[in-house]
């Protein structure tokens, strides 16, 4: 369970979660960097951003951020995105 637009939902009613996996690759700057962002569900009813980045080839860096709602979590998202875009990564 949880809580969509300030009521708890179950999860298997919720639409699949949106998941995007980015990359930086520029050979003149010997740059090769990933980025994947989440959305998880919590055993509390919140909702997790999991962010994970690092250089391709490495196990990278992680964090997590909890929200109380999905509506939340997903604005959270969509900034994240927008800013990866904005710095020249594109999807994998």
């Amino acid at each position: 369970m949880i809580r969509r637009f300030g009521r708890l939902v179950s999860m298997s009613t919720l639409p699949s979660l949106p998941a995007y996996r980015f990359r930086r690759i520029d050979a003149m700057r010997n740059m090769a960097r990933f980025y994947m962002l989440s959305l998880e569900p919590t055993l509390f009813g919140e909702v997790a951003v999991l962010r994970h980045w690092g250089r391709i080839g490495t196990r990278g860096r992680q964090a997590l951020s909890l929200y109380p709602t999905l509506a939340e979590a997903e604005t959270v998202l969509a900034r994240q995105v927008a800013l990866r875009r904005r710095r020249g990564y594109v999807e994998a």
